[in-house]
């Protein structure tokens, strides 16, 4: 008995519903002009965007320190011209662990000779291969977004420092 009495309602609300179908979407957000993306720069969507000069690549041989956990390290001295294919990576022969010694360059990490599965290899991971998919050239360039990222170090120098 109750059934018959929702299916005349139910009826009638999917009637209300297909005249105005808006009526059940949730209201857009309106987003205000000053919050335009910052990697944009302030520049409209509907605007092209002037392209930032390519910035100068930094040939120091220094390392950086790591902007946020995990981050790769980055490569501090020139690639260009560097071939790294399926047939040779240049970036090895510095890096590999019979040359490193020689080259004075950091070993490729042993995370770099595991396999999916944990397994420990010869030779570099193909997965791990291709350097430029995760490490990059430092550059001069200007960050595009605030980072106020602190390392663990910096966080145990500055608590111990209130503690004295």
């Amino acid at each position: 008995m109750r059934l018959r009495n929702l299916l005349p309602l139910c009826l009638l609300s999917c009637l209300a519903l297909a005249q105005d179908p808006s009526a059940m979407a949730p209201a857009a957000p309106v987003r205000e002009p000053q919050s335009i993306d910052a990697l944009r720069r302030g520049i409209p969507l509907d605007q092209e965007a002037k392209p930032l000069p390519i910035p100068r690549i930094e040939n120091f041989d220094l390392k950086r320190k790591r902007a946020y956990p995990d981050q790769p390290p980055t490569i501090p001295h020139s690639t260009d011209g560097y071939q790294i294919d399926k047939n040779s990576n240049r970036c090895l022969l510095c890096h590999s662990r019979a040359n490193f010694d020689t080259f004075q360059a950091p070993m490729v990490s042993v995370t770099h000779f595991l396999d999916r599965d944990g397994q420990v290899l010869a030779a570099v991971s193909p997965r791990r291969y291709f350097c430029t998919q995760c490490h990059v050239v430092q550059s001069d360039a200007k960050l595009l977004v605030q980072n106020d990222f602190r390392d663990v170090d910096e966080l145990m120098s500055a608590e111990a420092a209130k503690k004295r």
